[in-house]
């Protein structure tokens, strides 16, 4: 089947509780929604299997890890081929023993599993300790030929590098998913809570355009509080931009719901023709980008 001009995505914005099977269970609705309402690539947040577990440094937590290729995807697989759409979960991956990852399965529509991508930058903040459960991602930046699309997928803290953004557009991908876990400390939220989500939000966007391409970050909601204490008020407003950054659909700060935009293939090559960023790279003169710092 050719494909089409234009194709509807749709970004699972959905309120993660304690009960794993649950979690998932009511991922599985979202995505059978998603399909009925037109979408034929659905992006799921970051570890939404869960609440965010990162909160604490809990060996327990460990338990929640799984195979990759395994149970959840070969469930997500025949979900894919019943509904006809290309899938992107973010789940906790079991490597081996003491070797964990953030990795997101990427599933075509016919319920092939096209591969993974394991997260490249681990964060380690207040209430993201994320080094205590994650190795980071060693397959490197990639790009998926689904059938309504070239996509490319990084995951939540790689949102902030527009080396990762460019790496994957540079392998060919017209469409960046970010699954996401993002939001406020309530203590910090009067003060730097609209400065922090706009610079999330812009940098993304400034991914869109630098790269001509489109980009979607799919993010949890609700106040989880797995540790006690003040928790995280995940902050929600998954997006869709356009190759200019425009936003073409944004959810709300707190509700649950499935955002669906429709992306145009062919903005993409008139984008990158229009605004030739790609053909204008000084490829020649970036000697250390690879470097930590340059003296």
């Amino acid at each position: 089947m050719a494909k089409q001009d234009r194709t509807k995505v749709a970004l699972v914005q959905m309120q993660c509780g304690p009960d794993p099977e649950k979690n998932f269970s009511r991922a599985l609705d979202f995505v059978r929604e998603s399909a009925k309402n037109g979408a034929a690539i659905v992006c799921l947040p970051e570890l939404f299997r869960s609440q965010y577990f990162c909160q604490t440094e809990e060996h327990k937590n460990f338990e929640l890890a799984e195979e990759i290729p395994g149970k959840s995807t070969a469930a997500l697989a025949e979900l894919a081929r019943e509904s006809g759409v290309a899938i992107v979960a973010s789940l906790f991956e079991k490597r081996r023993a003491g070797v964990y990852h953030n990795t997101a399965a990427i599933i075509d529509s016919d319920g092939k599993f096209l591969g993974k991508y394991r997260k490249m930058h681990i964060p380690d903040d207040p209430l993201y300790h994320e080094k205590f459960y994650f190795t980071p991602g060693d397959l490197g930046f990639q790009a998926w030929d689904t059938k309504p699309g070239k996509i490319g997928v990084c995951i939540c803290w790689d949102q902030w590098y527009p080396e990762a953004a460019r790496l994957t557009a540079l392998r060919g991908a017209e469409i960046i998913f970010y699954p996401t876990a993002i939001g406020w400390h309530p203590s910090e939220k009067k003060e730097f809570g609209a400065a922090q989500h706009n610079a999330w939000e812009t940098i993304q966007r400034g991914h869109a355009i630098a790269n001509g391409c489109y980009v979607a970050a799919a993010n949890r909601v609700g106040h989880e509080t797995p540790a006690g204490g003040d928790g995280i008020e995940f902050w929600g407003q998954s997006f869709i931009c356009g190759p200019d950054g425009e936003i073409i659909a944004r959810g709300s700060v707190d509700k649950e719901e499935i955002v669906i935009g429709e992306v145009d293939w062919a903005r993409v090559n008139e984008h990158r023709t229009h605004w030739p960023f790609l053909r204008d790279r000084r490829v020649d003169a970036y000697a250390g980008i690879d470097q930590r710092l340059l003296d």
